[in-house]
């Protein structure tokens, strides 16, 4: 996470421990209310052009939810919310709430916010003004990219590196 700007903590932790299942430091979002902890970039806008989002987020079994805000071509901010708690989709004027399934373990989420934006609104996505990301998880990385990368074209420090394992 590059750009950690706003850290809102209400009976919970942000701290930077090493996950033992990838042997790596990660950010680990903990909070007993999803709404009161969370970590914002930037606390302004970011206004990133690049329409897909990743994010490497490891599953805690826990309520979890991310919101990205974008603005679109009709100059309306718009906002994505996804939680693993959520049932149906829900597009109101200004959010659009959907479900969000992960597996056990680490989980690899690519976010098409052009294609959401036009799907869910009609509108040309323009850019991202501001990702938060709420209790309950382990961040390995947040980035953004012109298009989706296979894995053998994404750069080292974007991959998730899972421990070998090696028997005798």
């Amino acid at each position: 996470l590059i750009f950690l700007e706003l850290c809102l903590v209400v009976n919970g932790h942000v701290k930077r421990p090493q996950d033992e299942d990838i042997q790596s430091n990660v950010l680990e979002i903990i909070g007993s209310n999803i709404q009161s902890t969370y970590i914002t970039c930037p606390a302004a806008t970011i206004g990133i052009k690049l329409p897909f989002l990743v994010l490497i987020v490891k599953n805690l079994k826990k309520y979890f939810t991310f919101e990205i805000q974008v603005l679109d071509d009709k100059n309306v901010r718009r906002r994505f919310r996804a939680s693993n708690f959520q049932a149906v989709t829900r597009v109101k004027p200004s959010m659009c709430t959907m479900p969000l399934r992960m597996d056990e373990g680490w989980n690899q989420i690519q976010f098409n916010l052009a294609d959401f934006t036009k799907r869910a609104y009609g509108t040309n996505y323009v850019g991202t003004l501001r990702v938060q990301v709420h209790a309950n998880c382990r961040l390995r990385r947040i980035y953004f990219s012109d298009r989706l990368y296979s894995e053998e074209e994404v750069p080292p420090e974007f991959k998730l590196y899972l421990p070998m394992q090696i028997r005798l």
